[in-house]
């Protein structure tokens, strides 16, 4: 989530505010769900290694759950170093218009 803040702070007009957390939030939304996808393609194609990829679970709600833990970490990680986050950010921009 810190990484798709950084990007979207550096090469895009957005600023720091609620568009900015949404936009990161979706992002870690979408990298979950990627990976949610690349599970269920390998249960698809092969029992076997589906087994072994995805250690069988066995719980119904595991690809919600996972989706759910990845909203909670995007969102904790932006509200615990926001502002951190954002003096580092002015400060290499500071750097680069005075360099």
């Amino acid at each position: 989530a810190i990484a798709a803040r950084e990007i979207l702070l550096r090469l895009s007009p957005l600023q720091p505010g609620k568009l900015l957390f949404f936009i990161v939030c979706c992002i870690a939304l979408a990298i979950s769900a990627m990976y949610e996808l690349i599970e269920w393609w390998v249960a698809l194609l092969s029992a076997e290694a589906a087994e072994a990829f995805l250690g069988t679970q066995g719980y119904i709600w595991d690809t919600q759950s996972d989706m759910f833990w990845a909203l909670i970490g995007a969102t904790t990680a932006q509200l615990l170093i926001y502002k951190v986050h954002n003096r580092q950010i002015s400060a290499i921009k500071g750097n680069i218009s005075a360099g």
